[in-house]
């Protein structure tokens, strides 16, 4: 199969709008890349392209080729200068875009890239030891590239094709080319992590055999923020159902068609929990409103902790001692945490079995026995090389909430409730097991023969379990998120005990309470310009508050809470209040004064103010504000002080 028919049919997508259009077209061209070549890896590679996906996420291969490699790429193979590069990219905010921009008047080609071509270039990338030939690898299919198919290889590569069309699409799209249900084409997706797999077994029958392996992420259950303990209880309330009419003539035995009203709980609650309603008894009317007495579902409540969330894979007895630890965007972060690593490469001697746990990494205080702030254990996430500086300095323990895979399955369709159980069983076992010390003789190489330096010898213990517990009312909510927010955390999670684990979905059987610290005003010092929809519009913004001498002092950059108008029109104003223009990034006069709130703050020697607000988010533009009532470095550092949950200062 030509990849010109994967760019042509992603093109297309891109400029329709409707989602059964888009994956009736998927559809097509799934059953026709089978149809022409059953035996074939054809269909499995169409489907994973066309996700934006290089490799199966269960493939641990990476094409290790960035931004720059592939700009100098397309540079050489086009011929154009930066400048022309920069203007093009500026336009689309997108290098592939820009790619079909810069090719486009060159001699016009008949295509030829089959994706087997493609596929054993991105197998030769994977493997090249140096980046030269890995640019070398990306000229090569570029100059056999059509305008069109450069576009679409470019996005691939950088693993953003930006066409509407998520992984979900795609395996509706197998499941309607294969005539298999769509649940077990997602099923063997998660199972296996492989969607060109699941392709196959899909068109053979087998969907049924997939099986789980560990060590591949799986998504992550979410949580939905709530403002106030009365909103955390109100999610857990049911709501009021609406009730068709039954019309006459129905049977009693007919189903009665339910519209939900409210939120999502009901479709995660028990069927215990939720009330039934009567048929509407009268003929003549629309709609009956049932009345529902309010009954509140129980919930779990835990501290939210402020630190790394990561799955860990483990007690694997095929691979004795081998660990995987995954972060929420699914890399591999195992290399950055060995204490963790050595700790539960020890899991399969208790005999517990393979296990995937769900928690949070923590920089963790061992005489204090209480969790670093996020600041803290910053300085660790994506080193390469941990020393044993590092793991005296900032200590990590993986605190456990959640059981994905115990005793040789999924247990995700388990209410939380036997999850919780579960997990509770199973850390019983492993608590003592799982330990490894402070430091370690960094001239042993396997995490099974490390050397404790410590004069103890015991090690830490590196797997906690957080607390939790059953809670009712606002008020107890309140109390505990006090607590929380006494014990350094960041607030409270609750979830509802009788509640499944999605996997990627962020729905309400899960919420987190944070309460914002104050608010700062600030203003806008320069601009950046956005990426996709924003292209070539200015709406990321840095911004600064006063110094003790009036100077202005950057704290922070913001890109959120504004709505498209307000942004188009800070962009149009920007531009006509530019003092320097630096290609991406715009110095603008400060005049545009913002209100921002944000996490919580942090020291940082990346701005002049010396802090760094984490997660800002523009509440709104204050017009009605003077440039010279902007807040102070000193109101930073007050709000800073105020923080429970700020990193222990030297001489402090």
């Amino acid at each position: 199969m030509l990849f010109r028919e994967l760019a042509e049919l992603a093109e297309a997508l891109a400029g329709q709008a409707s989602r059964l259009k888009k994956r009736a077209a998927i559809v097509e061209a799934i059953s026709r890349a089978h149809a022409e070549a059953p035996e074939s890896e054809d269909a499995g590679w169409f489907a994973l392209y066309l996700a934006g996906t290089p490799f199966a996420e269960a493939d641990s291969r990476k094409l290790n080729a960035g931004g720059a490699l592939l700009s100098k790429a397309l540079l050489a193979v086009s011929g154009a200068e930066d400048i022309e590069l920069t203007a093009a990219y500026r336009r689309h905010g997108d290098l592939g875009a820009a790619a079909f921009d810069l090719l486009e008047g060159r001699e016009p080609k008949a295509a030829s890239l089959t994706l087997t071509d493609v596929a054993e270039t991105f197998a030769g990338m994977a493997v090249a030891r140096t980046t030269a030939v890995r640019a070398g690898l990306v000229e090569g299919l570029l100059l056999r590239a059509t305008p069109l198919e450069a576009k679409y290889l470019l996005k691939l590569m950088i693993g953003d094709m930006r066409i509407g069309v998520k992984q979900s699409l795609v395996e509706e799209a197998i499941a309607v080319a294969a005539s298999a249900p769509v649940a077990a084409v997602r099923h063997a997706v998660m199972l296996e992590a492989d969607l060109s797999a699941a392709v196959r077994r899909a068109f053979e029958g087998t969907l049924e055999a997939a099986r789980m392996r560990l060590f591949h992420p799986l998504g992550f259950m979410l949580a939905s923020p709530v403002d106030s303990p009365e909103e955390a209880v109100e999610r857990f309330t049911e709501k009021p159902m609406v009730v068709k009419a039954a019309k006459k003539g129905r049977k009693k035995s007919e189903s009665v068609a339910v519209e939900d009203v409210g939120a999502e709980e009901f479709r995660d609650a028990p069927a215990t929990d939720v009330i039934g309603v009567a048929e509407n008894e009268d003929a003549g009317s629309e709609v009956q409103r049932a009345s529902v007495a309010a009954q509140r579902v129980e919930a779990f409540l835990e501290d939210k902790y402020d630190g790394m969330r990561a799955q860990v894979h483990c007690g694997d007895p095929e691979q004795p001692g081998r660990v995987a630890i995954y972060s929420r965007n699914r890399e591999d972060v195992t290399e950055s945490f060995p204490e963790l690593e050595e700790a539960f490469s020890l899991a399969a001697s208790a005999g517990v079995g393979p296990l995937i746990f769900d928690g949070e990494i923590l920089g963790w205080d061992l005489k204090e026995g209480r969790a670093l702030p996020f600041a803290v254990l910053g300085q660790r996430i994506g080193r390469k090389k941990v020393s044993n500086a590092w793991r005296q300095q900032i200590p990590v323990v993986f605190m456990a909430f959640d059981l994905m895979y115990a005793d040789g399955s999924l247990v995700l369709d388990l209410p939380l409730r036997e999850r919780r159980n579960k997990l509770e069983a199973v850390a019983e076992r492993l608590v003592e097991v799982v330990r490894s010390p402070v430091a370690v003789d960094e001239r042993k190489k396997q995490a099974q023969a490390v050397m404790f330096v410590e004069a103890d010898g015991d090690g830490v213990e590196r797997l906690m379990i957080s607390p939790s517990r059953l809670v009712e009312s606002a008020e107890d909510i309140d109390r505990a998120y006090a607590d929380a927010r006494a014990r350094a955390n960041e607030g409270v999670m609750l979830k509802a005990a009788g509640s499944v684990y999605q996997p990627g979905r962020r729905g309400l059987a899960w919420v987190k309470l944070k309460r914002e610290l104050a608010t700062l005003d600030v203003v806008v010092t320069g601009a950046e310009f956005g990426h996709g929809k924003r292209a070539g519009i200015l709406s990321d913004y840095t911004f600064a508050v006063r110094g003790s001498g009036g100077e202005l002092l950057n704290v922070g950059k913001a890109y959120s809470g504004l709505t498209d108008a307000e942004i188009a029109e800070m962009s149009a104003w920007m531009m006509e209040h530019t003092l320097e223009d630096q290609g991406f990034f715009r110095t603008v006069e400060p005049l545009m004064v913002l209100e921002v709130a944000f996490n919580n703050i942090m020291r940082s020697g990346r701005h002049a103010s010396g802090f760094a607000l984490r997660f800002p988010r523009i509440v709104r533009i204050r017009t009605d504000k003077p440039v010279g009532e902007i807040d102070t470095v000193d109101r930073v550092e007050e709000v800073y002080q105020s923080q429970v949950d700020k990193p222990v200062e030297s001489g402090a």
